[in-house]
């Protein structure tokens, strides 16, 4: 935990998952250290451990802290969407990524006998950033469509799904594009997990850009810290545009700051067998600022 800062709550799961290097492979020691300085006991990473293990999401080589974890190709799969919405974030903060007017709509008509299928079909469209209109129908102001298609191919759902786009969408009176979504999404309680996320995100920075030498394990810490408030910030969002957005929108200058942040993890960093999420976040904020000075 970093000292004289708001604490951060990091699921172990979480942990293990940004802690994966480019090739692939966490390594035992490290994830032993950065979840001892973050409070939590061997005993908890060793039970996370055990059950992505049983779940299939890594395989496993070698004992304690030798130890070496291996993500499977699902588990990389799985996560690989989440840069996709991050760059999407970042391109809509620089102007890059204007909405076009477009409503994307989904619904599904799922038997109770597949409750399963339903339940997590439902799921994801709201993880993507959908809003329940009426029961079954979902509204999405961002193309979702080759992310909702995947799920339910892989649900066995997808001849129950219909999908459509719209201009004109209306809800009782209301058409207005901008109080359409203040009424879809709850846009303060959003709001609220950005604030938290810069207050979060200050004295990270002052401290990677301050005199003071850190070790490889704090640089860790600190991006393992900055990676899970940024998920649990952007996890509820929908990403919306700025035109259907009060500005100015805090999601903006949080983000401003986290891509200090990474910028300076990136300048600090020796190289080495690093998180593969040091050189993708570092990647997607100077390749956005890159467009936006073109």
């Amino acid at each position: 935990m970093s000292a004289g800062t708001d604490h951060v709550e990091v699921p172990t799961r979480m942990l293990v998952h940004a802690l994966i290097r480019e090739d692939g492979t966490v390594g035992a020691d490290e994830l032993y250290t950065v979840a001892n300085t973050l409070g939590m006991s061997d005993q908890q990473v060793r039970l996370c451990v055990k059950r992505l293990v049983t779940e299939g999401r890594f395989t496993h080589e070698g004992r304690g802290r030798r130890a070496e974890l291996h993500a499977t190709t699902d588990t990389l799969r799985a996560l690989a969407p989440n840069a996709d919405f991050l760059r999407h974030a970042f391109q809509q903060d620089a102007g890059l990524a204007p909405w076009d007017g477009v409503w994307h709509l989904a619904a599904f008509a799922v038997p109770e006998s597949a409750r399963p299928a339903r339940d997590a079909l439902r799921e994801t469209l709201v993880r993507l950033g959908g809003a329940p209109l009426q029961g079954g129908l979902y509204v999405c102001a961002n193309a979702w469509e080759p992310y909702v298609e995947e799920t339910a191919h892989r649900l066995g759902a997808h001849g129950a799904l219909t999908l459509l786009t719209t201009t004109d969408l209306r809800r009782g009176d209301i058409r207005e594009p901008a109080e359409l979504a203040r009424g879809l999404w709850p846009l303060q309680e959003i709001a609220d997990r950005y604030y938290r996320l810069s207050r979060l995100a200050q004295p990270r920075l002052a401290r990677l850009t301050g005199p003071v030498e850190l070790s490889p394990a704090a640089l860790l810490t600190i991006a393992v810290e900055l990676a899970a408030e940024l998920t649990r910030a952007m996890e509820p969002d929908p990403l919306l545009a700025p035109q259907l957005l009060p500005q100015p929108w805090p999601g903006t200058q949080a983000r401003e700051l986290i891509a200090r942040c990474w910028a300076a993890l990136h300048e600090r960093d020796r190289g080495g067998a690093r998180p593969a999420l040091f050189r993708l976040y570092a990647d997607i904020t100077r390749e956005t600022a890159g467009r936006a000075t073109r």
